[in-house]
């Protein structure tokens, strides 16, 4: 998403992000009629067409909105028309910008009760769950297997080790993904949480588990490069044999020792 949709994206969910963090226990049915929404986007193409035409009045379509959500939640129908006032690059963009509504919905409800750290540290479990089994990141983004089938994988390999939040996010993205893979989705959540406690998150891969005072030797020296606290989440991978790769949005650093050998076999070559 970039441009006017980016633009308009940005604007309509910071507005709601109070209105999500005051909702309490009230978060979750929000989530689940925004997620509601989405569907009936992305069942028709119509619909879709009509919340997003550039030429038709905005208040038109608010009120298009008002009318097919009326049973819904009234801040729900807000946001939705908000969004649908805005203008948008591209047709599938309003639907990405209200799926990130829902998440941003459960992720609020998730601060109110004081377990948004937990929510965070789960998704990152789950993130290495799925890079340790990659048949598993297969059968849970598998488009040609019913979508119910594929939360049951969900359930059954997961339900036990996450709370609910935690959950209804992953569910979300395996029940209906959207042009980004399971591994990436969860990924952009982790982000979506770290954000939402004001860190930016490091990657870090290492051939053994970094010990505690490491963790934190490193979380200190990011937090000066980056002027920003860091979470530090850290993957062990024995492929990489020694040395450790640090990813921080964009910006990688590695200093493995399989980085070293393909650098100077690329040397030799050369």
């Amino acid at each position: 998403m970039k441009g006017t949709s980016q633009h308009a994206h940005d604007a309509v969910l910071r507005a709601f992000d109070p209105v999500a963090s005051a909702a309490g226990k009230d978060g979750p049915t929000l989530a689940s009629q925004l997620f509601a929404v989405v569907d009936a986007l992305d069942g028709s193409g119509s619909l879709s067409r009509a919340l997003t035409d550039p030429s038709r009045p905005a208040d038109d379509k608010a009120e298009l909105v008002a009318q097919l959500f009326a049973s819904f939640d009234e801040r729900v129908r807000s946001v939705v028309a908000d969004l649908a006032r805005s203008r948008w690059s591209g047709e599938e963009d309003l639907a990405e910008s209200i799926e990130d509504a829902g998440s941003l919905a459960l992720l609020a409800h998730a601060e109110a009760e004081g377990t948004l750290h937990q929510v965070e540290e789960e998704l990152f479990r789950v993130e290495r769950e799925l890079m340790a089994h990659r048949s598993l990141v297969t059968a849970l983004g598998n488009r040609s297997i019913a979508a119910s089938d594929r939360v049951a994988v969900l359930k059954d390999v997961m339900g036990s080790k996450v709370g609910p939040v935690t959950l209804a996010l992953l569910e979300r993205k395996v029940s209906a993904p959207r042009s980004t893979r399971v591994l990436s989705a969860v990924r952009e959540l982790v982000q979506a949480a770290a954000k939402r406690r004001e860190r930016l998150v490091a990657r870090v891969t290492a051939a053994v588990e970094l010990s505690a005072a490491q963790r934190t030797r490193l979380a200190a020296l990011l937090k000066e490069a980056y002027g920003h606290e860091i979470q530090v989440n850290v993957a062990v991978d024995p492929e990489v044999l020694g040395g450790i790769k640090v990813q921080v949005g964009s910006e990688v650093v590695d200093g493995t020792i399989v980085s070293r050998l393909a650098d100077a076999r690329r040397r030799l070559v050369g």
